[in-house]
């Protein structure tokens, strides 16, 4: 809908703007569960956040935002049925079923409204880009901006994503307790898979899109709040925050990457960093640990390194092993056999990437990969043929750059 694309072009107080996105999931669970039309429900609320962005900042914050909020979606979702209703018949009286005063229990229905756009029967893109928008609160035109792709493209993506949702015959409803473990994992992904893109653009001129990359932790506070006791949860707000605390070293002043051993680790965020270390420390052991724990304990390995020299090797490339075990995934591996070169000699390195060749065949960050352990192993004629190889199939721009200077250095 090209109507949600006016709120931020309202320039909404940032306070507004908060308590507008905290508000949308827990009104919008409470109306497809009343309801029970979950894409219906889904366009009424986004009115209703429209609305309030148009008169609260001026006329003032009411007194119970998710009431009002409420209210207003209900109301429009009412003339929705009834311009429907019309079109169908037009003799039949319209206003027969009057709108019942805003019931706003204390129930959160936000961790329901995460199971119904994290959906298995969902793709990965309709599933982030559905989250973003029923449960981030954030305007078709926003996401579409942050993926790249136009407002339209983008807005028939959500369209899709609730139409499948509908067809599926999914009642608006918590999983049963058979089907949670499966759908808590499909909620960790998508927002896993949101904050990675905004932590490292898989497309166009900017590194990182730390809109992005802060939506996807807020909507993992989020998360955690609602399943304390998932250790993965946990392990995934921990992994996050201990990346997002590099933020401001991993780019120089052109925008260009600035690689992890060359970062100035005194403009790491600490306070981001003992969270995360703290999160972690109290997922561990909650149950069996999982890939986000694993992947959160590698990160802080990184950060409470005083200096690069300092990175205990060993301990990330044991680490690594038992996270490839646990995934069978060859960006895993990738990583793998950086540790192994830094722990045990680039020759070690180059040796784990053989296991990957077939699995990531053009893959550029395989080439990336193999001319770094080339360069260190001093064969530079065939560190600089994989570094043009890596930059020529990167459609990062940031990462295109560092490749060819890469390259560039070893040519001078």
């Amino acid at each position: 809908m090209a109507r949600d694309g006016g709120r931020r072009a309202l320039n909404v107080p940032s306070r507004v703007e908060d308590l507008l996105r905290e508000a949308a999931p827990q009104v919008l669970g409470t109306l497809a569960r009343r309801y029970r039309d979950f894409d219906a429900a889904e366009d009424a609320v986004q009115e209703a956040l429209l609305a309030g962005a148009l008169h609260w900042p001026k006329d003032g914050v009411p007194e119970n935002p998710r009431g009002w909020l409420l209210q207003t979606a209900e109301r429009r979702l009412m003339d929705q049925r009834r311009s429907e209703r019309s079109r169908r018949d037009r003799e039949t009286r319209v206003a027969l079923e009057e709108i019942r005063p805003p019931d706003v229990s204390d129930r959160d229905d936000t961790l329901t409204v995460l199971f119904m756009c994290c959906h298995p029967a969902l793709t990965s893109a309709s599933a982030i880009a559905l989250t973003l928008r029923a449960v981030g609160g954030l305007t078709t035109t926003e996401i579409a901006k942050a993926f790249l792709v136009d407002e339209a493209t983008m807005g028939q993506r959500i369209s899709r994503a609730k139409q499948r949702i509908r067809s599926s015959g999914v009642p608006f409803g918590m999983p049963t307790p058979e089907e949670r473990p499966a759908r808590v994992r499909s909620v960790l992904h998508v927002l896993y898979l949101i904050f990675n893109e905004g932590y490292a653009s898989s497309d166009g001129d900017r590194l990182q899109r730390t809109d992005l990359s802060a939506e996807a932790i807020r909507l993992t506070r989020t998360a955690h709040r609602l399943l304390p006791d998932d250790g993965e949860a946990a392990g995934l707000l921990a992994l996050m925050l201990l990346l997002d605390a590099r933020r401001a070293a991993r780019t120089d002043e052109a925008g260009d990457l600035v690689p992890l051993a060359e970062q100035d680790r005194t403009r790491w965020n600490r306070d981001l960093i003992a969270e995360g270390v703290a999160l972690l420390d109290g997922a561990i052991g909650k149950r069996n640990v999982g890939e986000y724990q694993i992947q959160a304990a590698i990160a802080a390995i990184h950060d409470r390194a005083p200096r690069a020299e300092d990175t205990d090797w060993p301990q990330i490339l044991a680490l690594y092993g038992l996270l490839e075990q646990m995934t069978a995934n060859p960006i895993v591996t990738l990583n793998k056999a950086v540790a192994a070169a830094m722990a045990d000699g680039p020759s070690a390195g180059l040796a784990v990437l053989d296991a990957v060749d077939e699995r990531l065949n053009g893959h550029y960050r395989l080439d990336a990969v193999r001319a770094h352990l080339l360069e260190m192993a001093g064969d530079t004629d065939a560190a600089l043929v994989h570094y043009r190889a890596a930059a020529s199939r990167t459609t990062s721009l940031p990462e295109q750059r560092y490749l060819t200077m890469r390259a560039a250095r070893i040519n001078d």
